[in-house]
């Protein structure tokens, strides 16, 4: 069973005259916000007979396989950059078996792929055979925020990176009719989807973005789900924001004052309804997603 996200009442003083509500997900085990997708695939490998599932990363998808692997006692191999995040440590830890690749996220993904096929092993990837798989791994939150907060109109802040839980919340809030706008924070720069913003959709040369440790999930050269994630977005009336490292790290600090310990890429969500509050008068209520990792 998924452990549940907390969604404690709305944090009213978080940012004054603002009805916020936190959709707090650093507390499953990987501490990424990933972990229902990546037990959805474990459940679905176990019932066709799956011993193995490969996946690419840069390491917040990673942890949480790792994870829910280890939980249900099936192999798991993590394909990671070789100079990014943690260098595996924590999905080795729990027993998933680790390879290094040159390169970047795009580049630990297409190395993955080609091992999945080769080993015969799931490929437990976000732009894989079992894509749809993942989504409906990611609708968990809607389905948790929808069952505390009611049908009432609402927006949610998401950080971006490859655009899959923006895809995935769009699908459950249309499959509930809930009428929930959509906002995406990423880094500026750094990641397609904020760059194409309202669109078309276009990658970004490989060389032009800038990973640090504050961004580094945030950065994509190619957002896997990119161009779904920019028609969820402007379905819905919403927007795509950009936010640095140093507003990053800001609301990191503001909500540890509020008991949430999130990462500062985590944070995204909430430096990007501070910065548009700068912006205007904000209505209704906000929902932020935070992450761990």
């Amino acid at each position: 069973m998924l452990p549940q996200i907390s969604i404690p009442a709305p944090a009213e003083d978080l940012l004054p005259g603002i009805r916020v509500v936190l959709a707090d997900e650093t507390h499953y085990p990987s501490g990424s916000h990933k972990e229902p997708a990546a037990h959805a695939i474990v459940a679905r490998a176990l019932a066709e007979g799956h011993d193995r599932v490969v996946v690419g990363s840069c390491g917040s998808y990673g942890r949480a396989m790792a994870t829910a692997c280890a939980a249900a006692g099936v192999r798991c191999t993590v394909v990671l950059p070789a100079d990014w995040g943690d260098g595996g440590a924590f999905a080795a830890a729990t027993g998933a078996d680790v390879r290094l690749v040159p390169g970047g996220y795009e580049d630990a993904v297409d190395a993955s792929h080609r091992i999945a096929r080769s080993e015969g092993a799931m490929d437990g990837n976000v732009d894989g055979p079992y894509k749809d798989v993942i989504l409906e791994g990611h609708g968990h939150v809607i389905d948790t925020l929808h069952r505390k907060l009611g049908p009432e109109p609402a927006s949610l802040w998401i950080p971006v990176g490859n655009g899959t839980t923006i895809v995935a919340a769009h699908r459950r809030l249309r499959a509930l009719r809930w009428p929930v706008t959509l906002h995406g924070v990423g880094s500026p720069g750094n990641n397609p989807i904020v760059t194409s913003w309202p669109g078309p959709y276009r990658t970004l040369p490989r060389d032009a973005v800038v990973t640090t440790e504050h961004n580094e999930p945030l950065v994509n050269w190619h957002a896997l789900h990119g161009p779904d994630a920019l028609a969820a977005i402007d379905g819905s009336g919403g927007a795509v924001h950009a936010v640095d490292d140093d507003e990053l790290v800001a609301a990191q600090a503001l909500l540890a004052r509020h008991g949430a310990q999130a990462t500062a890429a985590g944070s995204a969500a909430v430096a990007g309804l501070v910065a548009w509050c700068r912006r205007g008068v904000v209505r209704g209520t906000q929902i932020v997603l935070l992450s761990g990792r």
